[in-house]
């Protein structure tokens, strides 16, 4: 009787993660994480080039569109996104599209970002390697009024109907997705609107779940009550009728979270240590694995240890790689290590693919800037990786 091997997962190996880039690529690349590993270069850079991308100021957009946007983004519009795209799937790599507008606060805005997501799904319907576009709330509604229906705040006649144009809003965005049989992934935001935003991800699941997947809300296990909420959302999926869609994250608010509710006088919605996140993380994964029949799982994250669990626990219950509910995904730009070695392997993998206007994605461009300084230890772990490859081509 043959005994299948184990798969050979290495995720140190930077031949298979940098393959897709040139000579020339690898050590721009090696240049822009070295910059970004000085935490003061990063926060003078981030505050300077804001305001001169805001301000138009001469050669601002192409400095930064030559740098950091290129590394962490698809391109300034869909058609544009197109050869970063192509050169993903020849990797067998799919894309998870971004609209990377925030900040908008206009009913105008807010209609032009729901055209934008819907647009995007027609554009995903055509192309095979792009199966998910994804979405924030913030983005099709007033931050104030989403803080008020989690806060369990009566609406004014006004609000209401504010209210009923966002449910129309995100019908129109999860209609389309359903249609063109391509997934939408609700994202998670800050913990005092969270409520609103699940409530509304619960409510187009259970419409458009029922067939296939459709819908996902966005779990940040980073937060003590979320495993505890992933499995009352598979209660309440199966009590209905429809399949959970579960797309992991650590989190992306912590500082925010902590801060508010210290100067608040709440108890933190954050663990109470990384360890704590971690352990959340790696158990709602196995939770996921052990009903994956009804739960699709994207595994967003760019933790080493929780990508290997999942692959592990793929093979050891002899479960289909190419399984549409078993999946992975990293930020375009980040973790190549992860993502191309799962993809050499056959695993589903995608990038998480932002694309807009150079002054519209700055403030998502700042956030990778900050986030990813060698305070958290992403730089230092990206250096090392394209160092590692600079040395092995003899560069």
């Amino acid at each position: 009787m043959e005994v299948k091997s184990k798969p050979n997962l290495d995720f140190s190996n930077t031949e298979i993660a940098f393959k897709n880039k040139s000579n020339e690529q690898l050590k721009k690349a090696f240049w822009l994480f070295k910059m970004m590993n000085k935490s003061w270069f990063v926060n003078l850079g981030s505050r300077l080039g804001s305001i001169a991308v805001r301000l138009n100021l001469p050669f601002s957009k192409t400095i930064v569109e030559k740098t950091i946007f290129e590394q962490f983004c698809g391109g300034t519009t869909l058609l544009n996104s197109q050869q970063t795209i192509e050169h993903l799937a020849a990797y067998n790599v799919a894309t998870l599209l971004d609209y990377g507008a925030e900040g908008k606060v206009t009913e105008s805005d807010f209609n032009l970002t729901m055209n934008e997501n819907i647009k995007a799904l027609e554009f995903a319907a055509a192309n095979p390697f792009i199966p998910v576009v994804t979405t924030k709330i913030t983005g099709i509604a007033r931050f104030d009024l989403l803080e008020k229906i989690s806060l369990g705040v009566d609406l004014a006649p006004e609000e209401e109907a504010e209210y009923s144009n966002v449910l129309k809003r995100i019908d129109a965005i999860c209609s389309a997705a359903y249609k063109t049989k391509t997934s939408i992934f609700i994202d998670a935001e800050e913990s005092w609107i969270q409520d609103a935003i699940d409530s509304i991800a619960n409510l187009m699941m259970s419409r458009y779940n029922k067939e296939y997947i459709s819908v996902y809300n966005t779990f940040q296990m980073y937060r003590h009550d979320r495993l505890e909420f992933l499995m009352k959302s598979y209660e309440e999926a199966n009590t209905q009728g429809y399949i959970l869609g579960a797309k992991l994250v650590r989190g992306a608010y912590m500082d925010k979270e902590r801060n508010r509710a210290e100067e608040r006088g709440y108890p933190s919605p954050i663990n109470k240590d990384k360890a704590s996140t971690d352990d959340c993380f790696n158990t709602a994964l196995r939770f996921c694995i052990d009903n994956y029949e009804k739960i699709a799982l994207c595994n967003a994250t760019h933790n080493l240890e929780s990508s290997r669990i999942l692959a592990d626990l793929i093979f050891e219950r002899n479960l289909p790689k190419g399984h549409a509910h078993l999946n992975f995904c990293q930020l375009y730009g980040m973790s190549d290590n992860l993502t191309f070695n799962l993809a050499e392997s056959g695993y589903n993998v995608g990038k998480y693919l932002v694309y807009g206007q150079v002054e519209e994605v700055v403030p998502y461009l700042v956030r990778r800037a900050q986030e990813n300084t060698s305070v958290t230890g992403d730089m230092s772990r990206e250096l090392d990786l394209y160092n590692s490859e600079i040395k092995r081509r003899g560069l």
